[in-house]
């Protein structure tokens, strides 16, 4: 085996390895990205709190 086969073989292996490491880091990504949303606090209540302020607040300055 010459020096260029070496050196091609090196570079496929090398190529293999970040095909490899950037799949992994996708599936790393999608993992977070559905921990976080599973994380996620309930807003629903938030939101309707501010809207019952919003609404007070309408009917003061509405008088």
């Amino acid at each position: 085996m010459g020096i260029a086969d070496q050196f091609k073989d090196k570079a496929q292996e090398l190529a293999d390895q970040a095909k490899q490491k950037s799949g992994q880091g996708k599936d790393e990504a999608k993992d977070r990205s559905s921990e976080s949303r599973d994380r996620k606090p309930d807003t629903s209540g938030m939101k309707d709190r501010a809207q019952d302020a919003t609404d007070r607040a309408r009917e003061r300055f509405d008088r």
